[in-house]
């Protein structure tokens, strides 16, 4: 059953990228015209974000009092996002793997779980100290409209309601545990008409509550553990902050870090918070439109939002799909 989960993941990663060939043959085009040389460094600086992807996890693990290899954790992270994309239900997908590695490796699933919600509320903590400087910039040009005020605002209260289940589950695991089963209640009688059947046990929901609370213990006991992962988080932003810098440079457009900025964190924000799996389309867009919006002409403003979604979403996606296949085609432990 696995295998065939795995075979058809790799297939809808196929299709994915076939009703997508128009775009990755744009961005081939778009990168042609561009400065070779600020593009491989922008090509060095992404593959320096992978690595830095894994050890985001890894420092995770290490302050949840669970250990696992750079390499093996930096394959883990690609194949989840690949996950992700080719087959969103926000987020569960790429976590699945995880727990479906920390299973084999005898891993405790709720801990592994509580490292994944970890890293997203790092990510978005990382972004919304970014945020609050390009918002700025925004507000100084007159260009902060109400699309990234509310996309903002939404963003912050996923941070919070992550934030306050972590702190219910460090306090309390009986109370995560009954908020979970609940949750687990609604969600089997919306799939029951369908599935005939309880989709979650919600006996589990105490068992896992009770695993994240010895995860949290760690963290408990020093707050300091969270350092690393938020230095990791922050120096992931920093890195995604620099290629788009260097594409200017690619692109011999005049550049001011105000514009950087501001154009990073609007175009991360409606990664986040569009309805398409990692803002397909809406990054774009956004990207181009804030970026004209600096006196850039609309044309090259597209060339920019282009060439950035090349290096910062296509490449991690490729490497993501062979990641994946190496989960599927080998025993991952002895990778």
């Amino acid at each position: 059953m696995r295998r065939f989960l795995f075979a058809i993941l790799i297939l809808l990663g196929i299709v994915f990228l076939i009703t997508r060939f128009a775009e990755v043959q744009l961005i081939w085009e778009t990168l042609q015209k561009g400065d070779w040389r600020f593009l491989l460094l922008a090509f060095i600086m992404q593959s320096i974000w992978v690595v830095n992807l894994g050890a985001t996890y890894q420092s995770i693990y290490h302050s949840l009092g669970t250990h696992d290899r750079l390499d093996r954790l930096t394959v883990l992270a690609l194949a989840s996002n690949f996950a992700n994309i080719v087959a969103p239900s926000v987020g569960m997908s790429g976590i699945a793997v995880f727990i479906t590695q920390a299973r084999r490796s005898g891993l405790p699933v709720g801990k592994v779980t509580l490292a994944g919600i970890l890293f997203v509320l790092v990510d978005y903590a990382s972004f919304l100290s970014v945020l609050a400087f390009g918002l700025v910039v925004l507000f100084r040009r007159n260009d902060l409209n109400p699309p990234e005020i509310i996309a903002s605002l939404v963003l912050l209260l996923l941070a919070i309601c992550m934030a306050v289940l972590i702190y219910i589950g460090a306090r309390s695991p009986v109370t995560l545990g009954n908020i979970l089963a609940a949750l687990g209640r609604l969600v089997n009688r919306i799939l029951f008409p369908f599935l005939r059947r309880n989709y979650l046990s919600v006996q589990r929901a105490h068992e896992f509550a009770q695993e994240v609370s010895e995860g949290l213990e760690a963290l408990r006991s020093d707050h300091r553990n969270l350092l690393p992962p938020l230095i990791h988080g922050l120096l992931n932003k920093f890195l995604l902050v620099l290629i788009l810098a260097i594409v200017f440079f690619a692109f011999r457009v005049p550049i001011s870090i105000g514009t950087v900025v501001a154009g990073f964190s609007v175009g991360y924000l409606f990664m986040i918070v569009s309805p398409t799996p990692a803002g397909i389309g809406f990054v774009e867009g956004a990207m181009t439109l804030i970026l004209s919006s600096f006196y850039i002409p609309l044309s090259v403003a597209a060339v920019l939002a282009i060439a950035y979604r090349g290096f910062t979403f296509w490449y991690p996606l490729l490497l993501g799909f062979l990641a994946f296949r190496a989960l599927s085609r080998s025993d991952f432990r002895s990778i």
